[in-house]
């Protein structure tokens, strides 16, 4: 049986087969106008399009639709005196004393904004019958206005969907698209809703079209599974009725696939760092990843469950620029596939992250993709030559302030979901990966004195190797909005939880999921009485001693609790999972270190606090290291998929893994013996 991990990227499509036991790898260039061109391409190089039996993918086709606003004609249908609430938003702005910032503009302007008359009061008692001659005048208007896909939002439809249902079914028996929010997000928070729900609606049609092409490429009898922002699987089928949930798809994969090349090595608690083409991507894993039930998307929140994963434009791909005040900055706009960086030779002639990386010497253009992809050094340099002259600076000066900027950045996507989450970088590690990640992973580590870094053995595929050890998963939600003291509170949490299993076993009958598979996991949605905010704590043995989590959760996350306040159930969680059929080997024993022989010798230049100089350092071959290998930077690895680079101060060795585990000054690994200090961070 052949399954296939394939994660489309900004610049590369990555590929990881699994044949039995064994894997290969290969990267191809991304096809941004149609990424299933680029799948199928790759699938027949490799060999194995015949025999494909599972194809797990990681797809930005979602995110892309609404970054670049080119979702489908989508309308939005809503109760009579609300059609305004997704424009108004909330009073609460990003930046607050920032007067010249702009809201994105609506998905659907106020024009395709329609109402009906109807309502229900908070507990989903009808005050007003929907009135259904509204529906033909909607469905006459939408008609003329050439509407492909609705989105229905009603008034307190979370807690009785009943009008929404009937308004959904009424649109679809006329041939529109439809997404309701009670399928969507049945939460409360009618912005919050109202934008979830337009979000999928807007992309839904795109995402579904693109599944079909990609699924009619595939031999028959295949499986296609997506992954989504949860991090975990699910069939095209429900990818493209709900592709909302699949806007952190690539993401989530890399957050998957750090978290077991992690555990294999012994560590539980790390940050993975994905550095792509065009963006990076961190995540908190504490045992698991860290996860939200809130994000935004362009400017528009979105309300499904997600991994929490924070997201910069600084890649190998990013284009560094002067602005008007003549200060340096690199991204978010990126050279991507096409024509790429300068020193790709395709056309591309501004200067990125990764030229700068050729002209220090980081990356070899003899090596590059294992020697598929010659780089152009000179290319490379007279991209680079232009920010030289602006700053004043040699060539090695201005490379180097390039990785600087681009480093900054970085830092503050990791304190954003360390620091600002009420946690300490300095007590995980970092998992670096991605084509560019392992290049600039101890730089970053140094700047936030993270104790070690964390190498995989294929750092350039690990999205999509990620995708091949997840699990299957479906999230469902129900809400209840009671005070924990209620008498009827713990009848309540369990009938929301016995609903939500009976729907879950409903939909893994057609998910190719079988019940004796189904692992249930429920959670709550918690607060203190007059908070705006919730926080999901997993449920316990009781509903009191859930509420004792809560009040420790409440006291980790924002320095305080108050047991004496009165605690709100918000909403029911339900996830259903269906553990992966893949795991990793398990690590070999390492009986001792030893030095491993360098290719050749490579002029490469690293910073200091007042110059940038070269160093003469060794160059190695990944294939060549195996578990025990002794590395003392300044150093050079080199593999297909990505290049390692190892500063001065820093050492490290292979571990049974075959990861390769660097650490600069008393970080948790003892060299003599390839061990880990469970005392130290990230254990």
């Amino acid at each position: 049986m052949v399954r296939v991990g394939v994660d489309t990227g900004g610049t590369f499509t990555d590929f990881v087969v699994l044949e039995g036991t064994s894997f290969r790898l290969h990267k191809e260039p991304s096809t941004p106008d149609d990424p299933a061109r680029a799948i199928v391409r790759g699938l027949e190089r490799l060999g194995v399009l015949s025999a494909l039996r599972e194809l797990l993918h990681g797809s930005t086709v979602a995110t892309n639709a609404i970054l670049e606003r080119k979702g489908t004609r989508t309308a939005l249908v809503t109760t009579a005196g609300f059609r305004d609430v997704l424009e108004i938003g909330r009073q609460n702005r990003p930046r607050l004393y920032d007067l010249r910032q702009t809201k994105p503009p609506p998905l659907v302007p106020r024009a395709l904004r329609f109402e009906v008359r109807e309502r229900l009061d908070e507990r989903g008692g009808v005050l007003v019958p929907l009135v259904d001659d509204d529906l033909h005048s909607v469905v006459a208007e939408l008609r003329v206005a050439g509407v492909e896909s609705v989105a229905v939002c009603l008034l307190f439809s979370f807690v009785n969907p009943e009008h929404e249902k009937r308004v959904a079914e009424f649109l679809r028996a006329r041939g529109f698209l439809v997404s309701a929010s009670h399928e969507i997000s049945p939460e409360y928070r009618e912005y919050e809703r109202t934008s979830t729900t337009v979000l999928n609606a807007f992309v839904a049609p795109v995402m579904g079209r693109y599944l079909e092409r990609l699924a009619a490429s595939l031999p028959a009898g295949c499986a296609l599974d997506i992954m989504q922002s949860n991090g975990g699987l699910v069939s095209a089928a429900v990818a493209g009725r709900e592709a909302v949930r699949t806007i952190l798809s690539g993401p989530a994969a890399g957050a998957i696939g750090a978290r077991a090349v992690a555990a294999r090595s012994g560590f539980s608690r790390v940050i993975s760092f994905d550095m792509g083409g065009t963006s990076t991507d961190v995540c908190l894993i504490d045992g698991t990843p860290s996860e939200r039930s809130e994000g935004e998307i362009a400017g528009h929140p979105v309300r499904v469950p997600m991994l929490d994963i924070h997201t910069v434009g600084a890649g190998g791909g990013s284009i560094a620029w002067f602005d008007t005040g003549g200060v340096l900055r690199v991204g978010p706009q990126s050279a991507g596939a096409v024509p790429g960086p300068a020193a790709y030779g395709r056309g591309g002639s501004e200067p990125t992250v990764t030229d700068a990386a050729v002209v220090l010497g980081w990356l070899l253009p003899d090596a590059f993709l294992g020697g598929e992809m010659r780089l152009e050094v000179d290319r490379a340099r007279d991209a680079i030559g232009r920010v030289a002259r602006v700053l004043g600076a040699r060539l090695e000066e201005a490379a180097w302030g390039i990785l600087e900027v681009a480093q900054a950045k970085m830092v503050g996507a990791i304190r954003v979901i360390t620091v600002e989450r009420g946690k300490d970088p300095r007590e995980y590690g970092l998992v670096g990966f991605g084509g560019a990640g392992p290049m600039v992973a101890c730089l970053l580590a140094s700047a936030l004195h993270i104790p070690y870094v964390l190498i995989p053995p294929h750092p350039g595929t690990l999205s999509a190797l990620g995708l091949l050890t997840a699990d299957r998963l479906r999230d469902y939600t129900r809400s209840l909005m009671l005070e924990v003291s209620e008498p009827a509170a713990t009848s309540a949490v369990s009938q929301a939880f016995a609903a939500l299993e009976a729907e879950a076993l409903r939909d893994a009958a057609a998910d190719r999921t079988t019940p004796d598979q189904l692992l249930f996991h429920r959670a709550l949605d918690m607060r203190y009485a007059r908070q705006s905010y919730e926080l999901t704590i997993p449920y316990q043995s009781s509903l009191a001693e859930t509420v004792r989590a809560f009040h420790t959760a409440h006291q980790d996350r924002y320095g305080y609790a108050m047991p004496g306040e009165p605690v709100m159930v918000v909403s029911a969680r339900l996830r259903a999972s269906a553990p992966s059929p893949a795991e990793l080997p398990p690590p070999e024993p390492i009986t001792e270190l030893w030095a491993p022989k360098a290719i050749d010798e490579r002029v490469v230049f690293f910073g200091t606090d007042d110059r940038v100089a070269p160093h003469r350092v060794p160059h190695y071959r990944r294939e060549e290291l195996g578990p025990g290998a002794l590395l003392v930077g300044p150093a050079l690895v080199t593999q297909y998929d990505s290049t390692i680079v190892i500063p001065p101060g820093w050492r490290g060795f292979v571990d049974g893994g075959t990861s390769i585990v660097l650490r600069q000054r008393g970080g948790g690994v003892d060299l003599l013996t390839g061990k880990h200090h469970d005392s130290e961070a990230g254990r």
